[in-house]
Formats: C-alpha cells, sequence, structure tokens
C-alpha cells in the first residue's frame, strides 16, 4: 500500500517526490516504492458562482439579491479541471492507504487541500506536512513528525470563513450598486479601502496649502553652517522679517566655534527580502509593477530554479537553511557576485549566528534568496537580471558588517544666533559595498544639514569674513501614491483607521494589512483594469469613476477596521475560541444590512467621460478610458462589454528623445507618437530598426553568442593549420 502525498504547487511536488524517490509516471504526478506525489496548480476548486445555485441567477437583477445560499458550495476551476483529475484519480487508487497534506504551511494552504480533497469525495485518513521551507532537509525532518489533519480542523474553519464571507459580501454588494446605477462598480473589503486610502491622500494634496519657509547660511573658509533655532531646534523660520533680522545681525560679525561632537555611527545591513519589500524596491528604481515583479520572480522561481519561494511574508530565514548556505553562495558565485560570495563563503557563515535567522518569524515561507541551484545569467532576460540582481545583492549584504561612518557636527556662534554644520567621513564601506546603486539609508536622504567635507576645526576658532544668505522655500504637499508607496501603506494601513484600538492596531500589522503578499498586485491590476485608477508617469491618480463610487459605496467598506474585525474572529476561530457558525450568521446579517444601505442610497452615478462615437454592437455612446498601458473606448452598457484599444504605451523609444512611445491606428495604419513631437508610421519605423539592427530575437542572441564562445575555444587559424598538418619538412 502506498502513501500520496498532496502538494500545491508542481514545484514543491518535484522537490518533495525527489527526497521520496519517485519518478514521473505520467502527466501531473510522480510515483515511486511507497509514495505517490500529486499537486494543485494554486487553487484547483472554488465557491460556485451564483448561477451555480440557480440559472436565474445570470442575469443580474436587484429583485434578486441578496444571494445568500443556505450553504455555500464549492466547484472545480474549469480551467485546471484536467489537474484536478489526476488528482482525484490518485485520490481514489485502491492501492493508496493514507494521504499528506503537503500544501502551503498556513490559512490558504489548509483551504487549497481541504477543498481538492473534498471534491475528490476522499474518505482516506490524512496527516499533514508543516514545514517552513522546502529544503531536503526540512521535508525528511517533516515526514518523520507528520500530524494528524484533525489538529488543523480550526484552521480550515478560518479559511473557510474568510472564503465565504468575502464571497458573500463581495458578489451582493458589487451586484446591487451595478444593477442600482447600470456601470460596471465592484467592491470589496481589500479594493475598496484600497481606494479610500488614494482618496485620502488625494484629499491632503487639494487641501494642501503651501507655506513660505527661509533658511539661512553662514558660509566662510570652505564650510556652510546653517543657523538653527535656539529653543525647538529647527533649521528654518517661517518669517520672512526674522530671516533678514537674522541675516543682518550676523553679517558683519565673526562665527565663534563652541563645540565640535565626533561620534562614530552605524548603518546596519537592511533584512532580507519578502515579497512586498521586493516589489516596492523593483517599482522605486526600474519602474516595474507589483504584478510585473511577481511574475518575474515566478519565472525565476519556477523556471530557471535559482531563487526561492516569492510569495512569502517573511524577511528571516529558519534554523534549518543555515546548512545550505555555503551551497547557495556557491551557486550564485557567478560574475559580478563571484568576489563578494567567495569572500562570505571564506568566513563559514554555517558555524555563525546571524540576526536574519529567526524561526519565530517565519510563518509559511522563509525570505527570498539565492537557491543551491547553479546559475546561468546569459539564459536570463534584461528584467530577470534586474530581479535576481536585487536578491542576491540583498543576501550578500545580509553577511557583511554594518557600514561605519565618523560624524562631526560643528556647533558655532554669530551675534547670539546659533549655527551648526555637519560632516561625514567613512571609515568602513561594510555591506555597502556589494550594492551597486546608492543605498543611503532614508534618516540620511531626509535630513535638511547636508554632510559636507570640513577642514580641521577646533573649539573657540574665531571664523571671519562671513557671507549670509537667506534661501526662500516652500511647503510641498504630501507626494501621490506610486505602486511602491502603495504596498507600503496597504502593508500598514493604521495611519487610514478611525479607530486605532490596540488590539485591532496589533491584528491588521499581524495578519499583514490589507490583502496579503500574493493577492495584493492582483488587486491593484484590478483596480487599473476596472478603470478605478490610472497611471501618469509613475503616480497612481484616483479616476472620477473611482470617486463616485467611494460615494456611493457602504461606509463600512471603506474601512480597514473591517480587515482588523474579520481577522480577530478568524484568529478565534483558527485557536478553536469562536464558532464559525456564529461568525457566518453575523456575516450573513451584514451582507443583508449591507444591501439595504446600498437600495436606501440616494446617490447617482454619471458617466463623465462619455464620447460621441456609438458602440458598433449596441449602438450606446462609448466612454474613454485610460488603462495602466493603453487608451480605450468602452461600452457603457455593462451587458454588453464591448471595447476597443484607442492607443498603447510600447517599448519602442522615440529616435529624439528616447521616451517610450504611443501606437496609435490598427494595422497597416498604425503610428509611432512621442510626447516630444515626433510621429513616425509603422512601416517606416521597420525600416529604421532594420538599418539600426533591431528586431534581432533573444533567441537570436543567445545563439550568436554560443558560437562565438565555441568558436573561441577552437585553435586560431584553423583552416590553415589543417593544410599544414600532413607537409614534411626535410
Amino acid at each position: 500500500m502506498k502513501t500520496l502525498v498532496l502538494a500545491e504547487k508542481p514545484s514543491v511536488g518535484r522537490d518533495i517526490g525527489r527526497v521520496l524517490h519517485c519518478t514521473p509516471q505520467g502527466n501531473g504526478f510522480l510515483e515511486g516504492k511507497d509514495y505517490i506525489v500529486t499537486w494543485g496548480l494554486g487553487h484547483l476548486v472554488t465557491l460556485k458562482d451564483p448561477e451555480g445555485y440557480d440559472k436565474k441567477y445570470k442575469e443580474w437583477k436587484m429583485e434578486e439579491l441578496p444571494i445568500v445560499p443556505k450553504k455555500l458550495e464549492t466547484e472545480v476551476i474549469r480551467q485546471t479541471a484536467k489537474q484536478f483529475q489526476t488528482v482525484k484519480k490518485q485520490v481514489q487508487r485502491q492501492d493508496v492507504k493514507e494521504i499528506v497534506i503537503a500544501t502551503d504551511a498556513g490559512r490558504e494552504g489548509e483551504l487549497v487541500a481541504r477543498w481538492i480533497l473534498k471534491e475528490a469525495r476522499n474518505q482516506k485518513p490524512c496527516r499533514r506536512l508543516w514545514v517552513s521551507s522546502v529544503t531536503d532537509k526540512a521535508i525528511r525532518d517533516g515526514f518523520a513528525h507528520l500530524k494528524n489533519s484533525k489538529e488543523y480542523d480550526p484552521l480550515y474553519r478560518a479559511a473557510v470563513s474568510r472564503a465565504e464571507a468575502d464571497w458573500l459580501v463581495g458578489i451582493n454588494a458589487t451586484r446591487a450598486l451595478t444593477c442600482k446605477y447600470n456601470a460596471q462598480l465592484s467592491c470589496g473589503r481589500v479594493q475598496t479601502p484600497t481606494l479610500a486610502m488614494i482618496q485620502a491622500r488625494e484629499n491632503e494634496i487639494h487641501q494642501f496649502v503651501p507655506e513660505s519657509y527661509y533658511t539661512i547660511t553662514a558660509k566662510t573658509d570652505g564650510i556652510t553652517f546653517t543657523w538653527k533655532e535656539g529653543k525647538t531646534g529647527s533649521l528654518r523660520t517661517y518669517q520672512k522679517e526674522r530671516a533678514e533680522e537674522i541675516k543682518k545681525k550676523c553679517e558683519n560679525h565673526s562665527l565663534i566655534i563652541k563645540k565640535t561632537e565626533k561620534k562614530e555611527k552605524k548603518v546596519y545591513p537592511p533584512l532580507l527580502y519578502d515579497l512586498t519589500e521586493l516589489q516596492r524596491d523593483a517599482n522605486k528604481r526600474f519602474g516595474f509593477s507589483a504584478k510585473e515583479t511577481l511574475n518575474i520572480m515566478q519565472r525565476l522561481y519556477e523556471n530557471h530554479k535559482v531563487l526561492t519561494y516569492p510569495r512569502t511574508d517573511s524577511r528571516y530565514l529558519t534554523s534549518d537553511v543555515v546548512g545550505t548556505l555555503s551551497e547557495r553562495l556557491d551557486a550564485c558565485a557567478v560574475g559580478p557576485y563571484r568576489k563578494m560570495a567567495l569572500t562570505v563563503k571564506a568566513q563559514h557563515p554555517e558555524t555563525k549566528k546571524w540576526s536574519f535567522v529567526d524561526n519565530k518569524k517565519v510563518s509559511d515561507h522563509h525570505a527570498i534568496i539565492p537557491t543551491e541551484q547553479f546559475v546561468d545569467l546569459t539564459h536570463m532576460t534584461n528584467e530577470e537580471r534586474k530581479i535576481y540582481d536585487l536578491v542576491v545583492r540583498r543576501f550578500l549584504s545580509a553577511f557583511y558588517p554594518p557600514c561605519r561612518y565618523e560624524e562631526t557636527v560643528i556647533y558655532a556662534e554669530s551675534a547670539g544666533e546659533q549655527f551648526v554644520a555637519r560632516g561625514k567621513v567613512m571609515i568602513d564601506e561594510g555591506f555597502r559595498q556589494t550594492q551597486e546603486l546608492d543605498t543611503e539609508d532614508e534618516e540620511d536622504t531626509s535630513r535638511e544639514l547636508k554632510d559636507q567635507t570640513l577642514p580641521k576645526i577646533s573649539q573657540g576658532m574665531e571664523m571671519k569674513q562671513v557671507r549670509v544668505d537667506i534661501r526662500e522655500g516652500k511647503t510641498t504637499p504630501p507626494p501621490r501614491f506610486t505602486e511602491a508607496t502603495l504596498l507600503s501603506a496597504m502593508e500598514n494601513p493604521v495611519k487610514y483607521m478611525e479607530n486605532k484600538d490596540r488590539e485591532m492596531v496589533k491584528t491588521i500589522g499581524e495578519t499583514g494589512g490589507l490583502g496579503t503578499v500574493a493577492t495584493r498586485a492582483d488587486i491593484i491590476e484590478k483596480l487599473f483594469h476596472t478603470f478605478l485608477l490610472e497611471k501618469k508617469g509613475n503616480e497612481i491618480h484616483i479616476t472620477s469613476k473611482a470617486k463616485q463610487l467611494l460615494e456611493l459605496v457602504p461606509e463600512d467598506l471603506k474601512k480597514p477596521e473591517l480587515t482588523a474585525e474579520w481577522e480577530m474572529k478568524l484568529s478565534k476561530i483558527a485557536k478553536g475560541e469562536l464558532d464559525d457558525r456564529a461568525f457566518m450568521s453575523e456575516i450573513r446579517g451584514y451582507t443583508k444590512e449591507l444591501l439595504q444601505e446600498i437600495r436606501t442610497e440616494e446617490g447617482t452615478f454619471r458617466h463623465e467621460n462619455m464620447t460621441n462615437k456609438k458602440c458598433p454592437n449596441c449602438g450606446k455612446r462609448l466612454l474613454a478610458v485610460n488603462g495602466k498601458n493603453a487608451k480605450l473606448l468602452v461600452c457603457q452598457d455593462r451587458a454588453c462589454g464591448y471595447r476597443e484599444t484607442v492607443s498603447r504605451t510600447t517599448n519602442a523609444r522615440c529616435p529624439v528623445c528616447h521616451k517610450r512611445m504611443e501606437m496609435i491606428g490598427k494595422g497597416d495604419d498604425s503610428m509611432f507618437v512621442c510626447s516630444c513631437g515626433h510621429k513616425e508610421r509603422l512601416s517606416k519605423f521597420q525600416e529604421r530598426r532594420k538599418k539600426e539592427g533591431g528586431g534581432v530575437s533573444k533567441r537570436d542572441v543567445h545563439a550568436y553568442m554560443k558560437k562565438q564562445q565555441k568558436e573561441a575555444k577552437e585553435p586560431v587559424n584553423s583552416a590553415f593549420a589543417d593544410a599544414l598538418k600532413n607537409i614534411r619538412l626535410n
């Protein structure tokens, strides 16, 4: 008899199969002497759509709401039905005596496995593999300590409750808003508070009134001193008269050095990457969207196998990974990382204690780091190289000492006014040796008092020939969100909560804020796709449609507090302290209250982006909308669904200013247009690219490089050598 192991993803299934000595026996599973290993593709089963309960729900009508089935049912996802049938076949095999659930160690992982087994009508006993990483050692240890799956029943009930609550609230509220205002209006527990945060930032910007401020500098002997308010320590004044008075007062006076302070300061290496931090950095440095970064990470994880599991919310490693550090360093010791990796390996990192190793700070998966797989950088795309570079440099920097520098602060006085200057001398770059890009800590970049090179100064010195200047500045409003800063706000939305109850704040912090590391990118993409957000440069702007939606949606759905309240209750269900049926009874009642609120709301929705162009399908006027990377015309009738692309942003660069150009039109009439005014027909562009050597595929480049490498290994002048090899000279 055999044991069936159910993993969440093919890559993890293959790792487990290798440890259990299983080999491929067919599509979608591996088999060995004692074990069969199969997997999902993430979720294979989901909650039924409303029309699955009754055909009448296929048509969206207000009078059919609320949709609150007595019992929510599941169904197989059509797109992945083939893999589900493979899993079901293994579950029902006569020679399978038990099942080991080996999906991700967490709430969602439990849901993935239980729903699959439920749909497969499993009656066999189950045990649970609970590991935080999928190294061979972790898998072997996990199989040596399998637990009864019944221990995780409360966790499963919490997972089902979360899924069903989101279904009931999201589907009913979305249908109610859409039917009432005949516009495609969607809302949900995560996407609506996210929109509300962007609107709140927009309000801050519009309400902001710029205020003039003045800084006073005193320059002498190559040093720039900045005036400092004696009582508050502020480096600026908001009173022009006072600034001019200080300038006049100090202009004909010397600067007397009152005190110099020297301190050694340290900046420690940043923690390893979790997905959100990586998405933030990739957006700031390369302009990648959260979704792009996740997709690139997924390829590096699944196809290249050079980085670990991407969907992690931890920035720490578990102790069982320490023994593999040398192998990981060997694997990434290529190209620009070779010298750094060998330097770290020479320290024998597996024998030391590291601050980034902490089992308590890893829930489902440890931080993103390189795997033990050898790396061939030439097989990666430019985008993959950039993400791999970020992860490897962050990984290597964690083993380096802190950056140490000596900071000197000079305090001076002139005519009774205080002035200050600061300088910095690097002692040891430490971890910053591993960084290609500027990695100044936020504290340094945000300070008004800038660093400068200082000559030798002693207390009591008098500095003459002082030039005093006033510089006027204006306070600036808070910046608009970028994807990087929006991810941060979603991860920690406390600032946007009205109720800052300590337990609620703690809960939303522990549960990772709005959404999860795995879902935030999709939520942001959905907001762009439904034309609630648009991008201008790297900035995110809220659309008129979104502003109106926030006016119409029930107040509760706009607040991060709803997530906090739910998570507090779900946490109690997972611990066995709260009955899931009581929670779902509350949700059913809450859903009905939301619908009543929407029904009685007296708001209106007006399309402010109507064009005179008519839909070719239904004849109604089309709406002009800005997608994330394109301008489109879409039908105002949600039931029609017609859309056409007017223009889209391409990767083609303008020959004049080198910015990305937009493509307008279709087929032979297509034209590239740049914001600088340059225009170019598609045919002319293709001709130009051909002359410049453009249009060569990455495969062609790779083949050419391989040929060059092969030729480099062959002896020089081989044809000439072949002709002479048989000649004998007496």
